[in-house]
């Protein structure tokens, strides 16, 4: 069988990308895919493999670092709060964590980060309204800037998330470098040198 990727020398065949695409295409969003055979078609199936290949290099990784899944295994929303979180990661690292392997390995390899008090300081002097308050009474709304003493834990709990987010994608990124082999046609979608890639600058 063709292969389409190794992870740390173990393949990904071609058949497991056709039935990973198989089973998106069952889904009632069908419509909203790319045709078959077609350039951006040939980028799904390159997303697909990306996937594929970062889901099999979480496990592995996973059973290397002895990490399992706990109670304190966070969840997919204590780690992706919001859409721009998800934007911040990447869509392969986001697709990634709705499995709680994969959160417990972000947990390990994110649990050294953390935010000094001069970060905070400074976030807040740069971004006094980002935590507003809101009152009122009879259809108004009145907002008000918080002090620091105020917000200092929502500004830490989200300069630290965006931080642990950014180690991760970093880890992944390197550990992708060192183990993954990726077949021509299979190569990442934005790779300048496969030809279905449009991005340009």
């Amino acid at each position: 069988m063709t292969v389409a990727a190794t992870v740390a020398g173990v393949s990904v065949d071609v058949g497991e990308v056709d039935a990973r695409e198989a089973a998106l295409r069952a889904a009632p969003q069908v419509a909203a895919l790319p045709r078959p055979h077609t350039s951006e078609g040939r980028q799904l199936r390159r997303w697909l493999t990306q996937l594929m290949v970062a889901e099999k290099l979480v496990a592995r990784e996973a059973e290397t670092l002895g990490v399992t899944v706990t109670a304190e295994t966070p969840s997919e929303d204590d780690l992706l709060p919001e859409p721009t979180a998800r934007l911040e990661i990447g869509s392969i690292a986001a697709a990634v964590l709705a499995d709680p392997v994969a959160r417990a390995v972000f947990a390990h390899v994110t649990s050294g980060v953390d935010i000094d008090d001069d970060t905070v300081v400074d976030f807040h002097a740069r971004n006094p309204r980002r935590f507003l308050r809101f009152a009122g009474a009879g259809g108004w709304r009145v907002a008000s800037e918080p002090d620091l003493a105020e917000v200092r834990p929502l500004i830490v709990a989200h300069l630290r998330g965006a931080a642990r987010r950014h180690r991760f994608r970093l880890w992944l990124d390197q550990r992708r470098a060192d183990l993954v082999w990726l077949a021509p046609g299979y190569e990442h979608p934005g790779d300048p040198r496969q030809p279905d890639n449009t991005h340009k600058h």
